[in-house]
This record gives structure tokens, sequence and C-alpha cells, in this order.
């Protein structure tokens, strides 16, 4: 169910309307019921799947707490904790490669085997990829996680976490929340506030307007050059490039308005997943701004247990590296998005081991770095960085990206010469 279709525009008001009629004690319920009746209308059979990730790391929280009861030494129930904690992870990141990422390696094994001049046709599974998968699962292990490290309870009522895990607004396109903030929501009795739903609406009115009448807008201009970009000069591709930096943010940006808008008019506080990221004046202060819940996600849940910055430069950056490899492909099951991801660690990467050196400089050559021409040509030059990434999520695959650059330097060659 789409949140532009008028399935949902229909879907919607009969949720919040029967919501704050029935008795408060009783309305999770309901939109468990509701956020279950929604991601059905996607894929039914793959609710099993949701409810599968649900249980698991449900009984993982209360299963960390009763080893935390137990009358045993400190290091056993330290190690039962891993165990625990480790069996989630396994059985969840198991699921999502099966269906993500499975056909994806054997794929590449095949290839791989095929260069060497060995024949091992491993067989593809023809699957569809759930809705929402790697959302919801990082929101359910980042639960586990925190029960572990001892920020959240352990929540006793299956049916108020699995509203946690699968709660509609949030359920296929983020933000992805942390148990922290929604699930403590959900354990207090919804209430009616008109400025809640006042807000909500407008926030709604907002997402929609980014996505349709922006993103599908330039959409419409863009794909078919994108499509056949063989047939255009590289400086137009290059400038339906730029679009798409804008498409790409109005439409995320716009469904994440329209997930916390609908999030609110029921009551509910979801965190922001965007703040001006174009706005950015490196590419350090992109990463703050740009999908800030997958974004923090890694760095809490991967990211400092790997160390840090706590281990010495060189580790610091392979960790940096690391992570965004990960969200590449935490993205899609593609080297195009790994491309994509490597490609913003190593930009972080070289910001950092030459941001000292520049500081001297602009101290010695007394440039005001806070005057409104030195932000404007920091934004500028960090929005370039970021739309040359962009290329790799639009294309479809690797070799579309590596062939539409040379498309566009041959052209812009050929246009000097």
């Amino acid at each position: 169910m789409e949140f532009n279709s008028l399935q949902f525009l229909i879907f919607f008001p009969i949720v919040v309307l029967i919501c704050f009629v029935i008795p408060k004690k009783i309305r999770y319920i309901w939109l468990l019921g509701a956020s279950y009746y929604f991601y059905l209308c996607w894929n039914a059979k793959y609710a099993l799947l949701i409810l599968f990730s649900t249980i698991i790391t449900w009984l993982s929280g209360i299963l960390i707490k009763f080893v935390e009861g137990r009358d045993w030494n400190n290091s056993k129930i330290i190690r039962w904790k891993r165990i625990v904690v480790f069996l989630s992870l396994f059985v969840n990141l198991s699921s999502l490669f099966f269906f993500k990422y499975f056909n994806f390696i054997c794929n590449n094994i095949n290839m791989i085997l095929g260069k060497i001049g060995f024949t091992l046709n491993i067989p593809a599974f023809d699957i569809l990829l759930p809705v929402g998968i790697s959302f919801y699962t990082f929101q359910a292990l980042g639960y586990t996680i925190d029960v572990y490290r001892g920020d959240i309870y352990a929540e006793k009522n299956i049916l108020k976490y699995a509203l946690f895990v699968s709660f509609f607004p949030q359920l296929v396109a983020g933000p992805i929340e942390r148990s922290k903030n929604l699930l403590k929501q959900i354990n207090r009795p919804v209430l009616f506030n008109i400025e809640n739903v006042r807000y909500g609406l407008f926030t709604m009115a907002y997402g929609l307007f980014l996505k349709l009448v922006m993103a599908d807008r330039i959409a419409i201009i863009i794909d078919p050059i994108l499509e056949n970009y063989e047939s255009y000069h590289g400086m137009i591709i290059a400038m339906c490039i730029v679009l798409f930096a804008f498409q790409i943010y109005c439409d995320f940006h716009g469904y994440t308005q329209i997930a916390i808008g609908s999030a609110k008019v029921l009551g509910y506080d979801l965190q922001e997943n965007f703040n001006s990221p174009y706005l950015a004046i490196n590419i350090k202060d992109f990463w703050r701004r740009w999908h800030i819940s997958l974004t923090t996600w890694f760095t809490d849940y991967i990211y400092i247990p790997l160390g840090g910055n706590r281990k010495g430069k060189a580790r610091k950056y392979i960790n940096t590296i690391f992570v965004f490899l990960c969200s590449g492909l935490w993205h899609g099951a593609s080297w195009a998005y790994v491309t994509w991801g490597g490609v913003n660690g190593l930009y972080l990467v070289i910001y950092d081991l030459f941001k000292p050196y520049a500081t001297k400089i602009n101290q010695y050559l007394k440039i005001n770095t806070k005057a409104l021409l030195w932000r404007i040509s920091g934004g500028l030059f960090t929005f370039l960085l970021v739309d040359y990434t962009w290329l790799y999520f639009r294309a479809k695959g690797i070799h579309a990206a590596l062939r539409i650059q040379l498309k566009i330097i041959e052209d812009f060659i050929y246009h000097i010469y």
C-alpha cells in the first residue's frame, strides 16, 4: 500500500478514527492489526517473515533478562548473553541474506568460476524481495542489542513489541526507529491531540508535495534520458544526474515526512531523517544530515563496536570504509551500491586526513571560514561530490555507471576541442 495511493487515503482515516474511539488500553492492539493489514497489502505471505523476526528478537530480549537474573558468576552471564545476541543476529541476518543477497552471491560465484574455466551453475531462486525487510530487520536487531547493553528494558508484552517492529507509518521505508524512542511511546496511552493532528496533516501534505509534485515530475524529465543515455549528449546526461540528486532527496524525504506526519496524527513522534543535507558545507556535515536514522544505526551498532576512532587512525579509516561498504550493500544487492558506499567512505577518510592541513592553510592565509562565500563554495563542492556518487544509485549496475561516465567525458572533451 503506497502512501500516495487511494487505498491509503481510505485506510488512514479509518485507522485514526477507530483508534481514538476504542478504549485506550487496547489501542495498541488495533494499531498492530492495522500495521499487519498495511503490510499484507504488499505481499501477504511475507508477513510471516516480519512475524518470525519479531518472535526471535522478542525472545532474545526475554532470554537476556532471564540470564541476567541467574545466580551465576559474571563471566558466565556475559557469555550466555552474547550467545543469545549472536543467535538473534545470525537468524535475522540469515533471513535478510537469503532474500536480498543469495542470488547476488550466486551470480558472482558463477561469474568468477566461469572466468577461470570452471562451470558450477549454482541455481538462483525466483524470489521477490520482501518490502521493508532491511528496515524492520535493523530495527528489531537494534532492540536486541539495546537490551543486551541495558539501554532498554525487555518488553514482556509481545503484542506491544510486535507493534514496535511493524508500526505501519515507518515500516517499509523508515526512519529506522530506536526502542528507546518508539517502544517507550507504545507503552503509554495514545491520546487524541488536535495540535498533533494539525501538525501531522501539514507534515503529510508537505511529504506528498515533495513526492508527487517534485520527485515524480523530475522523474518524468530525466528517466527517458537516463534510460537511453547513449542517444544524448554528455552535458545533458550530467544535468540529469544533478536533477536526480533532487529527485532522490524529494522522493525519500517526502516519504519520510508522510511517515512522520501520519505517526504524529496517531500521537507518536518519529525521529527526523533529514536535515537539509544539500546545505552541508563538507562531506562529514552531509552525513550528519542525510538518512540520519540509518547513519546513526551504523555508527552505534557497527562503527563503535568495531573500535570507532579509539584504536588509532588506521583502524578508524578501515572502520569507516567498512561501515560505508555495508551501507552500500544494505541499500541493494549490486556492485553499484557497494561502489557508492565505498566512494562515500573514501570521501570521509580523505576529508579527515587533509582537514588539519586545510585548517593550517586557512589560518596562514587568514581565510574566514565562516564567511558566506566560503560556506557557499564548500556547499557547492560537497554537493558535486555527493552528486557524483548518486550516479551509481541511478545507473542499472556498475557497468552502466562506468559507461555513462565515459560518455560524459568523451562528449566534454569533444566539445572543448
